[in-house]
């Protein structure tokens, strides 16, 4: 559209056509429709032209404030108009437009001229106004205010200022160059910060529009501070009263200062004045800031008055300051107790020290004041004492009482003293006051009289008791001697029967009593004490004798004259209970030990008589029957009851006659019994027979036990091996001998000295040579000549036992009931068991034959050989031979014993292997008898004699092995 504008000004131009110019004023703010002129009125063309000519209405703005109504051709608003908005500051606002008509072409510009009116009131564009004016100006100081705008123009926009009421400011305008005015504030009173630190006004701007708009602004005037003021203490003089045990830290004063200025000019700090003495400086501390004033050191001694001043000063740039006083009094504290110092004590105190003697002096101090100071003693109940005032602060403790050692001998006096504080302070001191020893008791015994019991037959020197007495005193005054006193007591002094040891009051006898001849007997002790002048008691005593069992009953009926048995006569025709006589007997022993009772001991007939065991009457059983014998003779034994009881027998004589015989037979010879067998014999017949049946027939069982275990010898002989058989083919002269193991240890003929099993002759296990060990062809021959095999070499089989875990062959210990004699002991060469403890084997499948156990030998060397007991029934030609490894006598090459001698037993076993052919005596198997072979014993005695000691020792060794 502007380049169709351009186009029709450029053709207007071009062709020199007039144009016109319409001009309108219009208020601005006027409403919407409002007419503002006509258009076409004012071109002189018709209202309908507009539309016919297409006129065309063009702006240079982007808004169409204004329009031209085609009905009527007038020029209207379309949008209210703001002058200001529109041209601002322009003293005319005009708003220019062209209208283009078509057919003739014309161009026309209308010049609208907007109006101001009144609508903006005086605006202060920096809105409040504020002012720092400090206090010491003086009056007539200028301060410019800021104008106000007015966006209206004209008179509308000329404004006129006014002030609010101020007895400090006033207003004034002041001139520009240009002539142009501002207001001024002028300041009428001097300002003071402290009276009036903040002023506020109000600056108000007028237009001369109709109606006048008027705008306002607040100034705030700020009153800046000056350092023109100095601290103000709230007192001038401050006081207080601390204790003297003030501790450091204490507040005692918390000083208040006041400055009205502001900022470093009211900020205040506190510290001890110049004015203060140096040697009270350092008792306190000042804080800068809050003001307190704390405790530094100790303040002193009591009832002082500390004097300092205290200055408070601002940090203005002239810093100004004020001082006030500080009092501060020291008051004291009950803090020290009393002391109590012992100036002299006597002690120990004599006992019989008189009352009211002085027996201490104390004094009393305290280092506080007044009240706190004043000091009061007293005393606990310490026993009889007192305490009394001297003078000042001196007390006296005096004796209020009689002392006594014995009853009290130490006193702990407790002394309490307490001052007057509140609270009061005390302080105790105890004294200890011993009392000393005076001789003032006499010896005493527990009881005037005192009872002692002697045995009699007593040996001189027995102790008999002791008397005791007591004396409360101390050393020598209570160390007590005793003495006998000599009394006499039946026709004996006490000092011939007794004596007293002086120190120990041990009484002991001086002879042997008699109970017979003396019970009894009394006597005095004397106590006397050490002191100066000593004091002395006695003591009765009654010393009894008690009787021992040393008497035998004397009988006195019947009485034995010359040795002969009294005799008393029975008649046949006594019935029970007849008295026969009675037993009469005496006892010179007292007690248990004169209680007799009475026993018949023995007698011909036991159920013939009897005797009353209390009263001694002997009387008859039962009838006398015409089988009794017509002798008869009673042992009664009359026994006490002591310990040990003693007694005493008489032998009487009975004569069973009816009629006395002018002649009395002789009752000594023999006892006659009765024609009937008694009960004990009885028992003793059944006992006897019992035992004899029950040992038959164990023996009869054992008996048949061996033989069921001996089968005929030849019978093993199914149970060969092949490899026995071939043996036994060598071995033709001897069909009924089986395998046999031999243990030999330290075998005289043999090179080594250890424990041997040599197998001999057939057997199963037995075919093979085991040789552990060394053992020369010459040892197992001279092994097999000594056993007295003829066996080959290679038959023989020997294993070192040691080595062979198999074999049970440890040696065993000898059967308990063989035991060892005294010769045999010390004599003991070697050691030969039988195989397994005794047990002597047979071959395989065979049985065994329990033999026992030989454990010993001769020093001689010929005693020392077992043979097998060949054709005794034995089928078995198996032996064990132990050696004992401790033997130091070895025997020559080609040598072995022939002979054992059983321990504990005379016997000496001889036992030798014959061949089968030969004939054999009984006399060949096992020979029982006196040990005979002496002719080698003495010819090797001499050699054997330092054997000996050497088998003595090797004994040990020698039994540990079998």
């Amino acid at each position: 559209m502007v380049g169709w504008r351009v186009a029709v000004l450029c053709f207007w131009v071009s062709c020199g056509s007039a144009a016109g110019q319409l001009e309108y004023s219009v208020l601005e703010e006027t409403q919407r429709g409002v007419a503002v002129g006509n258009v076409t009125a004012d071109l002189r063309l018709p209202a309908a032209a507009l539309s016919l000519r297409n006129f065309r209405f063009f702006s240079s703005h982007k808004e169409l404030y204004f329009g031209v109504d085609l009905a009527s051709g007038s020029l209207v608003v379309l949008e209210p108009a703001d002058r200001e908005h529109l041209c601002g500051a322009k003293a005319t606002c005009v708003l220019t437009y062209e209208l283009v008509l078509q057919d003739p072409l014309e161009l026309h510009k209308i010049r609208v001229h907007v109006l101001d009116i009144n609508d903006n009131s005086p605006v202060f564009p920096a809105g409040d106004v504020q002012l720092h004016i400090p206090e010491f100006l003086v009056p007539g100081a200028r301060f410019t205010l800021p104008s106000a705008q007015d966006a209206d123009g004209g008179s509308n926009g000329v404004l006129s200022y006014s002030l609010s009421s101020s007895q400090h400011f006033r207003l004034n305008m002041g001139s520009r160059v240009d002539g142009s005015e501002y207001p001024e504030l002028v300041l009428v009173k001097a300002l003071d910060r402290e009276e009036h630190a903040t002023h506020r006004l109000v600056l108000t701007a007028q237009d001369r529009g109709w109606p006048a708009r008027s705008g306002d602004a607040k100034v705030t005037i700020i009153v800046v501070d000056t350092n023109d003021n100095a601290p103000i203490f709230e007192r001038t003089v401050y006081h207080t009263k601390v204790p003297e045990t003030v501790p450091n830290g204490t507040v005692l004063f918390r000083v208040q200062a006041s400055d009205p200025d502001e900022g470093s000019n009211g900020e205040i700090r506190y510290s001890l004045s110049n004015s203060t003495q140096a040697k009270l400086r350092h008792h306190f501390h000042v804080h800068p800031r809050n003001g307190e004033v704390r405790v530094a050191a100790l303040l002193g001694p009591p009832e002082t008055l500390l004097e300092a001043y205290i200055e408070a000063r601002d940090e203005g740039a002239f810093g100004l300051a004020s001082t006030a006083k500080l009092l501060v009094e020291v008051t004291d504290v009950n803090d020290h107790a009393p002391e109590v110092n012992l100036l002299t004590l006597s002690s120990p105190v004599s006992e019989d020290t008189a009352p009211g003697t002085v027996i201490a002096l104390l004094s009393v101090s305290d280092e506080d004041l007044g009240p706190n100071g004043k000091v009061t003693c007293s005393m606990s109940n310490g026993g009889p004492f007192k305490l009394k005032a001297s003078f000042d602060n001196y007390y006296s403790l005096l004796t209020d009482g009689p002392l006594d050692r014995e009853q009290v001998s130490e006193y702990q006096v407790l002394i309490t003293a307490s001052d007057g504080g509140s609270p009061p302070l005390s302080t105790r001191r105890t004294l200890t006051v011993s009392v000393a020893d005076v001789n003032d008791n006499t010896p005493s015994f527990p009881q005037p009289e005192q009872e002692l019991f002697a045995a009699e037959n007593n040996g001189p020197g027995a102790s008999l008791g002791r008397v005791f007495a007591q004396d409360p005193d101390l050393g020598k005054n209570g160390l007590v001697f005793y003495k006998l006193s000599d009394l006499t007591s039946e026709g004996q002094t006490a000092s011939s029967l007794v004596a007293v040891e002086a120190s120990s009051g041990a009484i002991t006898a001086k002879t042997s009593f008699d109970f017979e001849r003396l019970k009894g007997f009394r006597f005095q002790v004397e106590a006397r004490d050490g002191g100066i002048p000593p004091r002395s008691a006695s003591v009765t005593i009654n010393l009894f004798v008690v009787d021992r069992n040393d008497n035998a009953p004397v009988i006195l009926f019947p009485l034995t004259r010359n040795g002969s048995i009294p005799v008393e006569i029975v008649p046949r025709s006594a019935q029970t209970g007849h008295l026969v006589t009675k037993v009469v007997a005496e006892d010179s022993d007292s007690g248990s030990n004169a209680w007799l009772s009475y026993h018949i001991s023995q007698t011909s007939d036991s159920s013939l008589f009897r005797i009353s065991a209390n009263t001694g009457e002997l009387c008859t059983a039962r009838l006398v029957l015409p089988t009794d014998a017509v002798r008869q003779r009673v042992v009664v034994v009359v026994r006490d009851h002591g310990d040990p009881p003693l007694s005493s027998s008489v032998t009487l004589g009975m004569l069973l006659s009816n009629s006395a015989p002018q002649v009395l037979p002789d009752f000594e010879d023999a006892w006659e019994t009765g024609g009937h067998l008694s009960a004990q014999n009885l028992y003793l017949v059944i006992a006897l027979a019992c035992i004899s049946f029950l040992f038959l027939g164990c023996l009869l069982f054992f008996v048949c036990i061996k033989w069921s275990q001996s089968p005929g010898c030849c019978s093993q002989s199914c149970c060969l091996s092949p490899e026995e058989l071939r043996y036994g083919r060598n071995m033709a002269s001897h069909p009924c001998i089986s395998s046999t193991t031999i243990d030999v240890t330290t075998v005289e003929k043999l090179s080594q000295t250890y424990l041997y099993r040599a197998s001999l002759g057939l057997g199963s296990g037995n075919n093979s040579l085991l040789w552990r060990g060394e053992c020369s062809a010459a040892d197992r021959r001279n092994l097999a000549t000594g056993v007295g095999l003829d066996l080959p070499i290679s038959c023989i089989q020997i294993r070192n036992r040691k080595d062979h875990a198999n074999v049970n062959a440890m040696p065993r210990q000898p059967n308990p009931d063989w035991r060892y004699s005294a010769s045999l002991r010390a004599g003991m060469h070697s050691s030969v068991h039988l195989e397994e403890a005794g047990i002597l084997r047979a071959g395989p499948g065979g049985p065994d034959q329990q033999w026992p156990t030989v454990s010993s030998a001769t020093p001689e060397p010929e005693a020392g050989e077992v043979s097998p007991p060949v054709g005794a029934g034995v089928n078995s030609n198996s032996w064990t031979f132990k050696y004992g490894p401790g033997n130091p006598k070895q025997s020559g090459p080609g040598e072995l014993p022939d002979k054992f001698i059983i321990p504990g037993s005379p016997a000496i076993i001889s036992i030798r292997q014959e061949p089968t052919n030969s004939q054999i005596d009984k006399s060949d198997f096992i020979t029982f008898g006196k040990k005979e072979e002496t002719k080698k014993k003495k010819k090797k005695k001499k050699g054997n004699k330092t054997q000996e000691k050497k088998e003595k020792g090797n004994s040990t060794t020698d039994n540990s092995d079998q």
